[in-house]
């Protein structure tokens, strides 16, 4: 798999990586032995990057990372580990972003994950305000010092947060929803990004989905599921599900998008390569929920670049009736 250096952490890492999201919860139930399946399916098929977060089934996702890891001493020096903190902040404000605070949620990430030093840290969507606070950039180089976690960076939900972080002089990388359907972070962020020596982590490569090119309008989510509960930004910010594209409107411009998939490849796996060709993108992270689906998105970073022509028609179907809905919100 080709490989990419990592921002400010310096890490080369494969250009398709894996979310581990859906192994800890909000996607339906993954069993533990499946989890490990996808974990070992998607390290064999050249990843080395998961992203996990200490929120994902309340650690559930971390600890099946470390299990994994602990399992595969053949592997585990070649794989970089991002993990993400905040959410756990009861209520989740700017001031619960504090030095203590991140020591009790990095050791838990840290016993969780089976290390001493994470290799990554991650805000994990903090309110805006935390991008601007000199204090909470103080503490995340503290932790650094501390042999904590040997690089931080942030997870942000807009353009301008990605920006202001961007600024930041220590933030290794930058991790942002970038698809598809979700076009504005090419105009200034990647850029922004690419000069500053930041890495770009791009997630929700698949719309939840959607660029898969299989759900039509009856397709049925479970109930513990975010895209049944979600849409409308019930639990979280609606951007993360469908990438705040209406679901009619998604699955409809997703049909075009799979009219123009090149012969060979999936649906999913022409979105992944879009992704990957875009400059500044260090590493593209899909979910998977079993191991079939894992291979054929690593998969993905052995097909060659999409062509012009390709590339025009699927900004065409963004323009046409994608835009509207999400381009001036994030």
């Amino acid at each position: 798999m080709q490989t990419r250096v990592l921002g400010r952490t310096g890490r080369e890492v494969g250009v398709v990586g894996l979310g581990c999201w859906q192994l800890g919860g909000d996607w339906g139930t993954v069993a533990d032995d499946t989890a490990l399946s996808v974990l070992e399916a998607a390290v064999d098929s050249g990843v080395t990057f998961l992203d996990t977060a200490d929120v994902y089934g309340d650690g559930r996702s971390e600890r099946a990372v470390g299990a994994f890891l602990a399992s595969r001493p053949d592997v585990a020096d070649r794989v970089t580990v991002a993990t993400k903190m905040g959410r756990r902040a009861d209520p989740h404000v700017a001031g619960a972003y504090t030095y203590d605070a991140f020591c009790r949620w990095t050791d838990r990430s840290r016993e969780n994950l089976r290390t001493d030093t994470l290799d990554l840290v991650q805000l994990h969507c903090p309110p805006t305000e935390v991008f601007h606070t000199d204090e909470v950039f103080d503490a995340l180089d503290r932790l650094v010092e501390d042999g904590r976690t040997a690089a931080y960076g942030v997870s942000v939900e807009t353009v301008d947060e990605a920006l202001a972080a961007i600024a930041r002089p220590h933030v290794a990388s930058v991790q942002i929803i970038l698809n598809v359907f979700r076009r504005k972070p090419l105009e200034q962020v990647l850029p922004a990004a690419a000069e500053a020596g930041v890495g770009i982590i791009a997630r929700v490569p698949l719309a939840s989905g959607l660029l898969s090119g299989k759900y039509d309008a009856d397709t049925q989510f479970a109930p513990d599921d975010h895209r049944a509960y979600n849409r409308h930004g019930e639990a979280f910010d609606v951007g993360e599900t469908f990438s705040g594209v209406p679901y009619d409107v998604g699955v409809a411009a997703a049909r075009e998008v799979a009219a123009l998939t090149p012969s060979g490849m999936t649906t999913a796996q022409l979105a992944l390569r879009w992704i990957v060709q875009q400059p500044g993108v260090s590493v593209v992270i899909p979910g998977a929920r079993t191991p079939v689906q894992a291979r054929a998105n690593a998969d993905a970073a052995r097909f060659d670049d999409l062509s012009d022509e390709t590339l025009t028609a699927l900004e065409r179907v963004y323009d046409d009736s994608i835009r509207e809905h999400v381009h001036t919100r994030w």
